[in-house]
């Protein structure tokens, strides 16, 4: 690692290179951060229909659970970009001390329930007893590891709130590589490992990511990214955390409605059969995979928003956020084509049981009709919560999914021949509300004169 990243101001130049440099890096590493998920199912793929839909539901009900810690993030990012933009770095670095306090009382509690709780809630779900099983156990690795993986996060969104966006991307590339390589030794016991089905992919995702915790917090605390760390002159400041607080509680249950939502979605799907929790958790994998480049460009934009409106030029966030929608709709697009004519291609990778293709092949071609929208939703959603607006984007999210996804997800299969299509469906009809609504709102523009 070098030194020192280069300087830059992106809050002046160029707003259409400023976002591609700023994004380029995010997008990298948020797919290789949700490589996690996916290279566990990679694997865990291999070892039945009950092994992925225990991760499966799992994997879900860790990212509810633990979801807060998303919002907490959220609020730290808003405001530290704030203070970098007015060129206030030890007001900075007094932030990034108090987030350390919250996120780590934060995840130690949830890691204890979780833990304690891993089967009953795996239960809830009506799924049989060896997708409870297999569930269960990966669960409660996952959340031991959550105390690691929260930091790292943390700290990843701390480098790029301050606008260095490169260093955290190679650090992703590393633990993730790192990830790839141990992954299939623990979960089929090869060489001198042991045999540990779904929960050796869960511990290899757990250290990889404790690793690069490590490195991130080495890189932050000895001056080699954007944003020098220290932990000098540290003092509980109440008012910090209460901003943080208070910023991030929207977008902390606007994360958790979203996970919660993933869990009522799959409960819906659940009656319909193990095929169908399978084929339904592969999409859920791969959706995560395909919108990353629309996130990235979402917090590229996010970052710009927030810089942008510190240093007091509240249009050219605005252009920000628009030029970011513009190139994800682009990709979006040339997905869905994609997705229309090799749904069954991309299915394999994960999967070879003919059956279990079938109807992931057939899921996810309807979700392509929902990827038109993908760039709108995601782009101007992290767009907002950037500003440090984070009530809307959560109202958007709560009513979206009760008024729009839930009664069609129970509507569709019982009232129509759709049957589990009709899940799926339901799911394309909350992307297309939440875009135009994200849309209507990010043009109305309230969110310019948002005081973090």
């Amino acid at each position: 690692m070098s030194r020192k990243t280069p300087e830059r101001d992106w809050t002046q130049g160029n707003i259409f290179k400023n976002l591609v440099s700023l994004s380029w890096p995010i997008i990298v590493s948020s797919s290789f951060n949700i490589l996690g998920p996916v290279i566990d199912m990679v694997w865990v793929g291999k070892l039945g229909a009950a092994s992925i839909a225990g991760v499966g539901i799992a994997s879900m009900t860790v990212m509810a659970i633990t979801s807060a810690r998303m919002g907490l993030a959220m609020g730290t990012r808003a405001i530290v970009a704030r203070f970098i933009g007015a060129g206030d770095r030890a007001g900075a670095n007094h932030v990034a001390q108090q987030a350390f306090v919250i996120s780590g009382t934060y995840v130690v509690v949830i890691a204890l329930l979780g833990i304690f709780f891993a089967e009953p809630i795996m239960k809830l779900f009506g799924v049989e007893a060896d997708v409870v099983s297999e569930g269960a156990a990966y669960m409660r690795i996952m959340f031991i590891g959550s105390v690691a993986m929260s930091f790292r996060m943390l700290a990843e969104g701390i480098m790029q709130a301050s606008g260095d966006t490169v260093i955290p991307m190679r650090i992703t590339i590393m633990f993730r590589v790192f990830h790839a390589i141990i992954s299939p030794f623990l979960v089929f016991g090869i060489w001198i490992f042991p045999r540990m089905g779904v929960s050796g992919a869960a511990t290899a995702n757990v250290v990889s990511q404790g690793l690069g915790a490590v490195i991130s917090y080495w890189i932050l605390f000895t001056g080699r990214s954007r944003l020098s760390l220290s932990l000098r002159n540290f003092s509980l400041d109440l008012g910090i955390i209460w901003r943080i607080v208070k910023i991030g509680i929207p977008g902390a249950i606007m994360a958790a409605e979203r996970a919660f939502g993933d869990m009522v979605l799959m409960w819906f799907m659940s009656p319909f059969g193990t095929l169908a929790v399978a084929g339904h958790s592969l999409i859920q994998r791969i959706e995560a995979v395909l919108r990353m480049p629309c996130m990235g460009l979402g917090n590229g934009s996010g970052v710009m928003v927030g810089q942008n409106l510190g240093a007091g030029k509240p249009d050219r966030a605005e252009k920000s956020g628009w030029f970011a929608v513009g190139i994800a709709q682009g990709y979006a697009m040339l997905i869905a084509l994609i997705i229309l004519l090799w749904a069954e291609n991309i299915i394999s990778v994960f999967n070879s049981d003919p059956a279990v293709m079938d109807i992931a092949g057939t899921f996810l071609r309807i979700a392509a009709a929902g990827y038109l929208f993908m760039g709108l939703y995601f782009v101007l959603q992290n767009a907002i919560n950037g500003s440090g607006d984070t009530l809307p984007p959560m109202l958007i999210t709560l009513l979206n999914f009760w008024l729009v996804q839930v009664p069609l997800a129970f509507a569709l299969p019982k009232y129509t021949s759709l049957e589990a299509n009709g899940v799926r469906w339901a799911i394309v009809a909350g992307w297309v509300a939440g875009a135009i609504a994200y849309a209507i709102y990010f043009r109305i523009g309230r969110w310019k004169k948002k005081r973090v």
